[in-house]
């Protein structure tokens, strides 16, 4: 699933491309909404809360999407081939310059931008929000705290606790913090896991390369992320790979069994 990052510079290049400007072509691809035709309003903005996309149209109205594990969003000139087939396509969004087209969209829906909240109410401190502060800081650490016994990796994936941390920040968080996924959130600094957690998203949100390490050369961007069998780039010792979580919630995770110590799989 996209990291938050990812989601935010998604909903920033779709704003540029739409925001002030009329729909050509409103066409969604969804069974709840093949009768719905967009084209002809105008798109007041494109914002992200989380790993949540809403497109807010002038009337009041937002198309809500959500990449999930396979989802996204195209940009393409007038005329531009897509990179896709079209059979994947669950929404196209044209102006006269720019068609923005939605490939394996999940959770479509058009709902009156006031009641955005429905979708997205119960998520924690949006990481990347313009206006993050030192209050929504201390909430997201007061949830993050809330649960002391629980694992720190699964903590992290929780979007009720702060929203915008996927499985690669997840990884990286943990290295940093110098302690396995499994150990309980008692056995970490809360504060700092939340201030890491902001500085990584933050970091790479402008840019699809993705760094926790401040080096974006092949090879050296991720401490322990997707790095199975190679030496830690801080100790030498070959990072493990190991599943975290069950059922739906299961997620491979990477961890340094030097660097971070504490309960393994």
């Amino acid at each position: 699933m996209p990291e938050g990052d990812t989601v935010f510079l998604t909903a920033h290049r779709l704003n540029d491309a739409l925001a002030g400007k009329a729909l050509t072509r409103g066409e969604i691809r969804h069974p709840a909404l093949s009768t719905v035709d967009l084209a002809g309003r105008e798109v007041a903005e494109v914002g992200s809360v989380g790993k949540h996309i809403f497109t807010r149209l002038a009337d009041g109205l937002s198309l809500h999407s959500h990449l999930r594990m396979d989802g996204s969003w195209h940009l393409y000139r007038p005329d531009e081939r897509w990179r896709r087939p079209s059979h994947q396509v669950r929404a196209v969004l044209s102006t006269s310059d720019r068609s923005a087209v939605g490939f394996l969209l999940h959770d479509l829906e058009l709902l009156p931008t006031a009641e955005e909240s429905r979708l997205v109410g119960h998520l924690g401190p949006d990481l990347l929000h313009p206006s993050w502060n030192a209050e929504m800081a201390a909430e997201a650490v007061r949830r993050l705290a809330a649960e002391p016994s629980r694992q720190i990796g699964l903590a992290l994936l929780d979007q009720r606790v702060m929203a915008g941390v996927g499985n690669l920040y997840k990884a990286e968080v943990c290295f940093l913090l110098g302690v396995s996924p499994w150990s309980p959130v008692s056995a970490t600094d809360p504060v700092r896991a939340v201030e890491l957690s902001h500085k990584l998203l933050l970091r790479n949100a402008w840019r699809p390369e993705q760094s926790t390490t401040g080096e974006l050369a092949r090879g050296r961007q991720h401490w322990v992320y997707e790095r199975q069998g190679k030496r830690c780039l801080r100790c030498g010792q070959a990072v493990v790979r190991a599943m975290q979580g069950s059922g739906v919630q299961q997620r491979p995770t990477w961890y340094c069994p030097r660097c971070q110590p504490g309960p393994t799989a």
